[in-house]
């Protein structure tokens, strides 16, 4: 069924352009929410008929499901807005926030189940379940299997959160309904009446479990999460392959939702280099980085002088002398400017976020050891923090 739904609806769709991602999301959207509004109407008709409250219950369950579908489509047709004056940067982070709202009803639905079951344990009743109760279910379970492996295959389509809240909240369903048919075949084979409760606690402990993990995954690009290792490797490798750069440090990447990420770096290149060639060079690896993978980065020009073997003598020996100290410093911009009685030794030095060590036990350590080096060095150092 998910390949006939692709092939109807996104035949020719490029994922990775923000018009067919908004794409992606709403057909799931509309999907999640025509096959929860089918499960109500059935659930609901089935209880009327067959006078369990239990079904219709369940129904209402799905009914506030496709509630959670209407989130994801409405997250996805506000992030497709395009940018206006009040937002440059376009509105894709719409999506991030129903993410946030689908994973907050799903631990509502958790915190609440998890109430049923305590009170179940408390006070222990027989389930009654008839045949029609039970293929209902069963059936309730089928379909919504495959609306998480749909919505999961979405997700990874265009990598969202959103839809991966929702794959996990129909998994959920799953659960809390086998959960509840277990515990009611448990009961009649051992007359133990709280198992069902047992049950109930154990499938609501695994879906707020569960809920906390993809909201903090919902919350991170919100709070600014560092960019992930696949991405700064494509980035280092991608600028590393251009002729002429000699290394490249402070990078940044912000995110402004899926599919809209912007990038800044420093670029060095030999100091004797020509200005208007490695302007040039700049130029296109910009906009070689917006055509192969839809970022946006502005590089700043770092002039590396190269022909000095004492400043690349002591730009080496400094980077030894700090990987020693930590693996994870590093320097760069280091710059000597010679005077009549001193050398100044200007640089900046590196840290990882959270850096725990003393920085001023560590700036100490540097100045000792440039001073070992040349006793008429003065370093005029800057901590940078690393941000990624």
């Amino acid at each position: 069924m998910t390949s006939i739904l692709t092939k109807i609806f996104l035949r020719g769709t490029d994922a990775n352009t923000p018009e067919g991602r908004a794409k992606v999301g709403n057909m799931a959207g509309i999907v999640g929410i025509c096959c929860n509004v089918f499960l109500f109407l059935g659930k609901f008709i089935a209880g009327a008929i067959s006078g369990s409250m239990s079904i219709a219950a369940d129904a209402f369950n799905n009914l506030s499901d496709a509630g959670s579908s209407v989130i994801s489509l409405l997250g996805f047709w506000l992030g497709a807005q395009k940018p206006d004056e009040e937002h440059p940067f376009g509105h894709a982070r719409y999506e991030y926030l129903a993410g946030m709202a689908v994973c907050v009803m799903i631990m509502a639905i958790g915190l609440n189940l998890a109430k049923e079951g305590i009170v179940k344990v408390i006070h222990p009743n027989m389930p009654e379940f008839g045949l029609l109760s039970i293929c209902i279910m069963l059936a309730s379970i089928l379909l919504k299997l495959w609306m998480s492996g749909f919505n999961r295959k979405m997700g990874e389509m265009i990598d969202s959160e959103t839809l991966r809240a929702t794959a996990a909240d129909s998994r959920n369903d799953c659960l809390s309904t086998a959960g509840v048919l277990v515990g009611a075949i448990l009961c009649e084979v051992t007359g133990i009446m709280r198992i069902d409760g047992l049950m109930t606690v154990a499938v609501a402990g695994f879906i707020l479990w569960n809920g906390y993990g993809l909201l903090k995954d919902a919350l991170d690009p919100l709070l600014g999460k560092s960019p992930s290792p696949e991405l700064v490797k494509m980035i280092e490798d991608t600028v590393m392959s251009y002729p002429n750069v000699l290394g490249m440090h402070d990078l940044l990447v912000h995110d402004y939702g899926p599919g809209n990420q912007f990038a800044s770096l420093h670029i060095e290149f030999d100091a004797g280099m020509d200005a208007l060639k490695a302007h040039d060079l700049i130029d296109n690896i910009e906009r070689d980085f917006w055509k192969q993978h839809h970022l946006q980065v502005v590089i700043h020009y770092d002039p590396i002088v190269t022909g000095d073997n004492e400043v690349s003598e002591l730009r080496e020996y400094i980077t030894e002398q700090v990987k020693a100290y930590d693996e994870r410093l590093s320097i760069h911009d280091l710059r000597v400017v010679p005077g009549d009685t001193h050398t100044n030794v200007l640089f900046d030095l590196v840290v990882p976020p959270h850096y725990e060590g003393d920085q001023d036990k560590l700036l100490n350590y540097v100045v000792e050891k440039v001073k070992e080096k040349n006793q008429a060095y003065i370093c005029v150092i800057k901590v940078d923090q690393s941000y990624v």
